[in-house]
């Protein structure tokens, strides 16, 4: 563990206690680990990097159907994405 490395448990508190970056870092190891239902709970827990995290790996995906869950989550970056798929699929 680097100096800089903390542990989940410690991250976890930390964002327990309303610490917005323990939040953010709880979702980019979540995200390394590819634990997309853990980075789903820490959205639901209102972390908005999980949402963009999940919203580019949607979009990677060309996941609509996942696009429209995150948008109705309340993620603006879903809905953004999730309109500019439509509109170029309708161009195609």
């Amino acid at each position: 563990m680097t100096e800089h490395d903390f542990d989940e448990d410690t991250l976890r508190a930390l964002a327990d206690e309303g610490n917005e970056p323990a939040l953010d870092r709880l979702a980019d190891l979540a995200d390394a680990r590819g634990d997309l239902d853990q980075l789903a709970e820490l959205l639901d827990e209102g972390s908005e990097h999980a949402g963009r995290l999940l919203t580019r790996r949607a979009v990677e995906n060309r996941d609509v159907c996942e696009l429209q869950r995150l948008s109705d989550a309340g993620s603006g970056d879903a809905e953004t994405e999730l309109q500019r798929l439509l509109r170029a699929g309708r161009q195609s």
